[in-house]
């Protein structure tokens, strides 16, 4: 399995049968040149997840790949005038190509109690070969290889990554999610990180250079 990230939440990973693009949003760059692309997924409706300026051309670039998005994203698609392959919900069971891609979670994390949180689709390829989680710390019931750890967000402390972290305990975790860390926070946060779950070996990914995991 290769990714490549392309900051925040954007990654593209590649299986032995296809090639999977997570989370095109609006604080990710180079996505857009992503080619022969099997799937477009989407974990929620966020700005930072699905970019409406650039997610159009994505899609006519890549006919072949499947659209899948969250329940509540659906209503975004529409007004860019796009519609769906796939509604993923908790529990649905894909199949793109030869990869097995299991939706899991169902819920954003809460930003303010009087902000209600949207649907998030967490996405677990190949039985926990890579997790997306999405803006949610959901752990998932299959044991994870290569986990996409969030290092940063409105929705949640250090404390709660390094316990997400620790509940999933992957044999790698990537950051993503980190647009909105500088590069003092990011180190500051590797380095919580890195002392308070050990187990799991954090990797950083360069960005837009495919690297195997």
């Amino acid at each position: 399995m290769q990714i490549v990230h392309y900051g925040h939440s954007c990654v593209l990973v590649s299986t032995d049968s296809a090639r999977l693009l997570f989370d095109p949003g609006a604080f990710s760059s180079g996505f857009e040149s992503a080619r022969e692309l099997d799937a477009i997924l989407i974990t929620h409706q966020h700005f930072d997840h699905l970019d409406g300026a650039r997610l159009p051309a994505l899609v006519e670039a890549n006919p072949n790949a499947a659209l899948v998005v969250d329940e509540d994203t659906v209503p975004e698609l529409e007004k860019l005038g796009l519609t769906p392959t796939s509604v993923a919900r908790p529990g649905d069971a894909l199949t793109i190509g030869d990869t097995a891609v299991n939706v899991v979670g169902g819920r954003h994390a809460t930003i303010h109690p009087d902000m209600p949180p949207p649907t998030n689709a967490g996405y677990v390829v190949d039985h926990g070969a890579f997790y997306h989680p999405g803006d949610a710390l959901f752990v998932p019931e299959q044991e994870i290889d290569v986990l996409g750890l969030p290092f940063s967000a409105p929705w949640a402390k250090t404390a709660e990554f390094v316990d997400f972290l620790r509940g999933v305990a992957p044999r790698v975790a990537v950051p993503i999610h980190e647009a909105l860390l500088s590069e003092i926070g990011f180190q500051v946060n590797q380095n919580f990180v890195t002392n308070l779950a050990p187990d799991s070996e954090l990797r950083l990914l360069p960005r837009e250079v495919a690297t195997a995991v």
